[in-house]
């Protein structure tokens, strides 16, 4: 069900990644139609990681190209939106965007799931979620082991989730593993499934986030290397070389 041919959807090329150009009410708007109408949708949130992923994996390219939504989660993917004629293109991060639908699911009495991280983050999650929004329906939640999953095991996770009776599905699984599953599962699910990443973290209060004007300067990733320097030096060191490679080149042909 990709990419509804009744909605006017635009999509800009990001080094060769289709990414959504889409506003805040936007994206807020047609998640909440999706979720409705009980559709069976997922929306991926780019950043330089996913994109740089994308670029390079034809397979992952093909999960995000497929994605009922696509919209720039980090700040140079927005920018280089912008840059490439998009003036108006926002910033959708991943951790805004679930503040919201949470926020949007209380007002619209829709439930929740929550799929990913760990037990004791989704513990806290579920308590800062109602601290909240008190009157959220929290469905259900599930932390699947990290190593690979039996396809009965898949199996169990879906029909928990759709016994849950679950609008809004959130997924944290890490790129590219939730876009993934996500891209796996459509069709499956019940729900609009949204690939949030380090949002349960944050949220959960578990990983702190960067303040806001380094948010603003596109510098949350800078944050995130201080905040776990073993974990993602290579990743930030190879995937951003990349992207700021593969973006001048973009450019220079773009003004050529």
């Amino acid at each position: 069900m990709a990419n509804d041919s009744s909605e006017h959807v635009v999509r800009g090329s990001v080094i060769g990644v289709p990414v959504n150009v889409v506003s805040w009410d936007a994206a807020e708007d047609r998640i909440r139609k999706w979720a409705a109408a009980q559709e069976s949708r997922y929306v991926c949130l780019c950043n330089v990681h996913s994109v740089v992923t994308a670029a390079r994996d034809d397979s992952f390219l093909t999960v995000i190209s497929g994605a009922d939504m696509a919209a720039p989660d980090g700040a140079p993917v927005a920018w280089m939106l912008r840059r490439t004629g998009f003036r108006e293109q926002a910033r959708i991060d991943g951790p805004g965007l679930m503040w919201r639908l949470l926020s949007a699911a209380e007002r619209d009495n829709r439930g929740v799931f929550f799929y990913g991280s760990t037990e004791t983050t989704l513990a806290q999650l579920a308590v800062a979620a109602k601290r909240a929004f008190p009157r959220l329906n929290i469905a259900g939640l599930c932390s699947p082991r990290f190593s690979a999953l039996s396809a009965a095991e898949h199996g169990a996770h879906v029909d928990l989730i759709n016994r849950s009776g679950a609008s809004l599905v959130f997924v944290a699984l890490g790129c590219p593993k939730q876009e993934r599953w996500m891209a796996d599962q459509r069709g499956r699910v019940n729900a609009v499934m949204i690939g949030v990443g380090a949002a349960f973290d944050y949220h959960a209060g578990s990983l702190p986030r960067a303040p806001r004007w380094m948010q603003a300067a596109g510098l949350e990733w800078f944050h995130r290397l201080l905040s776990e320097p073993r974990r993602l030096w290579y990743r930030y060191l190879t995937t951003n070389t990349y992207f700021i490679w593969k973006c001048a080149g973009q450019l220079f042909k773009a003004h050529e």
